[in-house]
């Protein structure tokens, strides 16, 4: 009787114990569903542990993510930072107010203000993909870091349409090109950046991983979030900030080109900043807004997609570049800035030099205006 009770008593706590340990394994598989994406990485959560599987660690630690690419950043913002102070004074203090220099500051403001924020993300790279700065600061500097780099690009294009003007259309130039028309389309620029920030600063962008103990700044985000919110944003930028510009440039410039060449004169000032300007849109930027897009619209990749992270984050580095070969453009494109940036850089005060500058830059510019004119006339009494 004894071991039939005793044998009961076991039989009961077993069935206690089974049935104890099941619910518990309920929340486990459903913790375990929830999906969060490392940008091309999938996060592996568990309850209330979070992190990656054995070749995405490798990869997130791998000194391509850790010490390479904050060295390109540091690179970039090493140059930039630099030229473009050095553009923005000459702009400001040395250059006469004109509707095409209100356009070159403000591209030279969007680089700044782009390459203030890479500091940030060289101490981040650096400390392991690690942020310590909290949430409002992460999203503060992603929102300047995207957009000011597309505020860089509609500058760009305004510059090429403003020069398109200036050169095919000279009689359409004074009415076109005056300061009330650059004040709009600074406006407008800045417009777009702004409407660029609000999504990133709007939402969510460290997250917190327990395997390895980092919080990650705008490299995870939920899933749902990313089909349904960041790719019709990125998708957005890509084709208003990016695509339509970019087509502008190319129109611009193939049209100055032809200017030129029917004309008769040199053009190899032109091809040189038209290369330059290519340069800039084709190396520095179009990778990054490709593997931009194939990062969030593609969520199938083998591997939970890490094959596109590394390429994806090494393309975004080269695109700050882009801040680095705007100053040279301005070199370029005028002769008044050469100029004046070599007196800067010598210390010059030479009042002398720089109105025979002024003078010859105005005498040049009119000469140019005068054969441009010549042959918008001889052109229409061809046709």
């Amino acid at each position: 009787m004894m071991r039939m009770f005793l044998g009961v008593m076991l039989f009961v706590t077993l069935l206690m114990s089974v049935c104890s340990d099941s619910p518990s394994a309920r929340p486990a598989d459903e913790c375990s569903s929830m999906a969060v994406r490392l940008r091309a990485f999938q996060l592996k959560r568990s309850c209330n542990f979070t992190t990656l599987n054995e070749k995405q660690l490798k990869e997130i630690r791998a000194p391509i993510t850790v010490l390479y690419l904050p060295m390109l950043y540091l690179l970039a913002f090493s140059v930039g930072l630099p030229s473009n102070m050095l553009a923005l004074w000459v702009l400001v203090f040395r250059t006469k107010p004109q509707p095409s220099t209100t356009l070159l500051i403000n591209l030279t403001v969007a680089d700044c203000l782009l390459l203030l924020a890479l500091p940030f993300r060289i101490v981040y790279h650096f400390r392991g993909n690690h942020w310590e700065l909290g949430e409002a600061s992460c999203r503060i500097v992603m929102a300047m870091f995207y957009g000011n780099m597309y505020g860089s690009v509609l500058c760009l294009a305004l510059v090429a349409l403003d020069r398109y003007i200036a050169l095919v259309h000279p009689f359409g130039a004074k009415t076109l090109r005056s300061r009330r028309t650059s004040l709009y389309m600074t406006a407008a620029v800045w417009l777009a950046v702004l409407g660029a920030m609000l999504p990133l600063l709007l939402s969510q962008q460290t997250y917190v991983l327990d395997e390895p103990r980092i919080t990650t700044c705008h490299d995870a985000l939920p899933e749902e979030e990313q089909e349904n919110y960041f790719l019709p944003y990125f998708a957005t930028l890509f084709t208003v900030c990016f695509l339509l510009p970019f087509l502008v440039v190319v129109f611009c410039h193939a049209a100055v080109l032809r200017t030129l060449m029917a004309e008769g004169k040199r053009y190899g000032h032109a091809v040189r900043v038209t290369v330059l300007v290519l340069l800039v849109f084709i190396v520095c930027l179009l990778p990054s807004n490709l593997l931009l897009l194939l990062t969030y619209a593609n969520t199938s990749f083998d591997g939970d997609g890490e094959d596109i992270y590394v390429p994806y984050m090494v393309s975004l580095a080269i695109s700050t570049f882009n801040s680095c070969i705007d100053p040279f453009i301005f070199y370029f494109v005028s002769v008044e800035f050469r100029e004046k940036a070599r007196d800067v850089l010598c210390c010059r005060k030479n009042t002398k030099s720089s109105n025979h500058v002024s003078y010859s830059s105005s005498s040049s510019s009119s000469g140019l205006r005068s054969k441009v004119t010549l042959l918008s006339r001889s052109s229409r009494s061809d046709v």
